[in-house]
């Protein structure tokens, strides 16, 4: 089975915070977390493949990058994207279709916007779904913690469903790339 890692927003400025964001919760355990993941997915020869979002730091600068704490593989792809879908506008789909891939893991920020986004739009373009529930982070809003924002998705996302394809939350320190969807058709 094809499979890629989809590392969404961990970009220096959005993780940091700066003027426009206030930094993303628990940071050192999502920088581990992410490159944990990355190390799995590199011995599962997945593709590796980073999202970037434009709306930060202007589309530009080290802030814009993927943040340093972070191993980014050589020759690992990122696309840009502008709006809160990774497959809005951007040539992830035909990317991933043209490399046939069947199983997506995802992690990255922000959870209860590009990440939830991800994942659902994801499973209605044809993909099983491994979103790393501890792999993905986001801040604290006037509602809710960033800690409790994380866990509602890791239950309302876990199990979501379009007909076919679905997504499960599994943590990091399980075997994502061995995907185990097919034990609930």
């Amino acid at each position: 089975m094809n499979q890629a890692l989809l590392v969404i927003d961990a970009q220096q400025a959005l993780i940091d915070g700066d003027a426009q964001e206030p930094g993303v919760y628990n940071k050192e355990v999502l920088f581990e977390k992410i490159n944990t993941v990355i190390e799995k997915a590199e011995q599962a020869d997945s593709q590796i493949v980073f999202i970037r979002d434009t709306s930060v730091c202007g589309g530009e600068g080290s802030g814009f990058d993927v943040h340093p704490a972070i191993h980014r593989p050589e020759g690992a792809p990122a696309f840009n994207k502008s709006a809160t879908s990774s497959f809005y506008h951007t040539p992830l789909l035909a990317y991933l279709k043209e490399r046939t891939i069947e199983h997506l893991v995802i992690a990255g920020c922000m959870t209860e916007y590009c990440i939830d986004t991800a994942v659902r739009m994801a499973t209605v373009n044809g993909f099983d779904v491994t979103l790393v529930g501890d792999a993905h982070s986001t801040a604290d809003t006037p509602t809710l913690s960033a800690a409790q924002i994380i866990q509602h998705h890791n239950r309302v996302l876990n199990g979501y469903d379009n007909d076919d394809h679905f997504s499960l939350v599994r943590n990091s320190d399980e075997n994502l790339f061995q995907p185990i969807h097919d034990n609930y058709r």
